[in-house]
């Protein structure tokens, strides 16, 4: 299987002021972008090329794990943004009630996580073996699919996600990063892990 580019589910400058059509441009075309091709010339002619992208995780180690991992990563990342507002589902908005009491506090506790995070890596929100949400943090390319656990949502603490447009003020990005969570995806995952 060859993998391909997701397509950005919106315009490159859609999420301005927050993030720039620069770094859309960098982020999505050079990073993204980057990892894609260099994953589908990683497993050429080994068992991981008929493997899809959560197989090829669970399974692979070294550069052909970190490629695959950081192609589902940023699809996942670029899927969780929207510049319109968007609210979580109820059945969302009742989980986060139950485990973390208030938006607010979810939103303390994984900006936190998030800006605590030493180095590059990632920050999920994410549903645990038990059926609570979890916020999660991954050096690399780590995400919650190694724990059994099912990703609701994340964001990138790499510095490409924000350098161009806030330096080494990732506590700033990630504030500006909150505003644009797209809740409707966010909400689809949940109904799919629901449902499944």
């Amino acid at each position: 299987m060859v993998h391909v580019l997701m397509d950005l589910p919106f315009d490159k400058s859609a999420m301005e002021p927050y993030i720039s059509k620069e770094t859309m441009e960098y982020h999505h075309g050079k990073h993204h972008a980057g990892y894609v091709k260099k994953l589908n010339t990683l497993i050429k002619n080994t068992t991981y090329e008929k493997m899809s992208l959560e197989e090829i995780i669970m399974t692979a180690d070294g550069g052909i794990f970190n490629n695959a991992a950081q192609v589902y990563n940023h699809d996942f990342y670029f899927n969780g943004l929207r510049s319109s507002k968007s609210a979580p589902s109820t059945a969302l908005a009742t989980l986060i009630e139950l485990d973390f009491s208030t938006m607010e506090t979810l939103k303390k506790a994984f900006l936190e996580a998030a800006s605590g995070l030493f180095g590059s890596g990632w920050t999920w929100l994410s549903i645990n073996t038990q059926g609570n949400l979890e916020i999660e943090t991954f050096s690399n390319a780590g995400n919650p699919l190694l724990s059994g656990h099912t990703p609701l949502l994340t964001c990138d603490v790499w510095e490409h996600a924000y350098y161009i447009d806030y330096r080494n003020a990732r506590a700033e990005y990630l504030e500006k990063w909150w505003a644009l969570i797209n809740w409707d995806f966010v909400s689809e995952n949940l109904a799919a892990y629901t449902n499944k």
